[in-house]
């Protein structure tokens, strides 16, 4: 019998830390079930695959988790964005959903067609999306019981020339953005981060990507919770689209790491 591919992992870190790596676009995974909803063929799927996957980050936070002295938790997609994006808003409040890419991406990258008109994306919502936001939903609670506190941190990548269907491309792309949120972000959480990411040429904030990830049940409304998203630029580390990881990850692994530390005190 063929089971379907993990959905999601929650990894889990010291008792006592309030981290959580969240990993949420690193997987080129797509259940044949899902495929077969997808009108781009073969090639044209590999090729969306190696613009859209951000590719190596789990790598990237795993080998930070090898080496923070207290060790964070990890909350890593085992499916690709391609099947639900778990980070956009499942409603109307979903700006993405002006280039078909809310929850269950109907376009591609290059605002090419994903899945053909009238496709009804609910049931993606409820087998994928609610039920991982469920789960990231309880991970937080864990830590907020377990330490007072919780900690997102995302870890993301993005091209380093601008795609089609970003709505925000026109701005400065640093080698690493740093997305925050008015609310879930306080300056020593920025400031840490600024310190830890410094020696990559610059850092800069909200641009090209803005905001984080927080569960809806705490967003806006419990500051004990607090994050922050963090894009690398893809050329820092690897080869451009898709390809493999160069010497640049273990630098990245080893800040990440460090803020990991700073976050844990």
């Amino acid at each position: 019998m063929n089971h379907p591919p993990q959905s999601f992992r929650l990894l889990p870190g010291a008792a006592d830390s309030p981290v959580i790596l969240h990993v949420p676009h690193s997987s080129r995974v797509i259940p044949e079930s899902v495929r077969d909803g997808i009108v781009l063929d073969d090639r044209a799927l590999e090729s969306e695959l190696d613009h859209i996957t951000d590719s190596h980050t789990a790598e990237i936070a795993a080998a930070a988790v090898g080496t923070a002295p207290v060790t964070p938790w990890r909350f890593v997609n085992g499916l690709s964005r391609l099947v639900i994006d778990p980070e956009r808003f499942p409603d109307e409040r979903e700006e993405m959903l002006a280039v078909g890419m809310g929850a269950v991406y109907t376009h591609t990258t290059h605002r090419d067609r994903l899945r053909p008109p009238g496709a009804d994306p609910q049931p993606l919502i409820d087998r994928y999306f609610h039920t991982y936001a469920q789960a990231m939903t309880a991970a937080v609670g864990e830590r907020l019981a377990a330490t007072g506190r919780a900690v997102v941190i995302d870890v993301h990548s993005y091209p380093t020339e601008p795609l089609p269907y970003e709505l925000h491309g026109h701005g400065t792309r640093p080698p690493i953005c740093l997305g925050t949120d008015d609310f879930h972000t306080p300056p020593q959480l920025l400031a840490h981060a600024e310190k830890a990411f410094a020696g990559f040429g610059g850092t800069g904030i909200n641009s090209p990507f803005a905001g984080t990830y927080v569960p809806l049940k705490y967003y806006g409304k419990d500051q004990r919770v607090s994050a922050l998203m963090i894009e690398i630029r893809r050329d820092t580390y690897m080869s451009e689209p898709g390809g493999a990881a160069g010497p640049g990850l273990t630098a990245l692994a080893a800040a990440l790491a460090g803020l990991v530390d700073a976050l844990s005190v």
